[in-house]
């Protein structure tokens, strides 16, 4: 019998309820879910890789199925061969990321077409979560208790208690 792997990856930062929303529904089409924290050199995280490994550890916990936290820094489509994929998970909320996201499975296609990337619609509701507003909203002052779980909206008021006091 073949486990089918799947990988999703992304940076977490910090993950979101839209996040577990494509976990959860990702760890039921593959046998072994990969969830792949990476770094973004485009992206300048709040967390570091292992603050966001362990926050993604935490949260996935109560979800069914077996389900992996790595982290990564190399080609997504290095990284999911030496996992053993055969499916990369990706969460889409908008025609925007629909655009993006197309042109990287085509291109990691060109790279591993032993490779199939899988789309997601995030809920409806879920929607117009992104890790970048998150943080953007904390950092003003903003409540942020509709897009994280509890125990993330408290990691990010301390990052940002820890960022003013620096700042101070």
């Amino acid at each position: 019998m073949t486990i089918r792997t799947g990988v999703y990856p992304g940076t977490f930062d910090p993950i979101t309820l839209g996040h577990m929303d494509i976990i959860r529904r990702g760890a039921k089409l593959v046998d072994r879910l990969v969830i792949g924290v990476t770094t973004n050199p485009s992206k300048s995280p709040m967390f570091t890789v292992e603050e966001r490994m362990e926050m993604v550890k935490r949260e996935v916990g109560g979800i069914a199925g077996e389900i992996h936290v790595v982290s990564f820094d190399s080609l997504l489509m290095d990284f999911a061969e030496r996992e053993g994929a055969s499916v990369i998970v990706r969460g889409l909320r908008a025609v925007a990321d629909f655009e993006y996201e197309y042109q990287m499975a085509g291109m990691n296609q060109q790279l591993n077409q032993r490779i199939e990337t899988v789309f997601l619609m995030a809920d409806v509701s879920l929607q117009p979560i992104a890790s970048r507003l998150v943080k953007e909203i904390a950092l003003y002052g903003g409540a942020i208790r509709k897009f994280v779980t509890p125990a993330v909206e408290a990691d990010v008021a301390r990052r940002v208690a820890e960022i003013g006091r620096k700042g101070s």
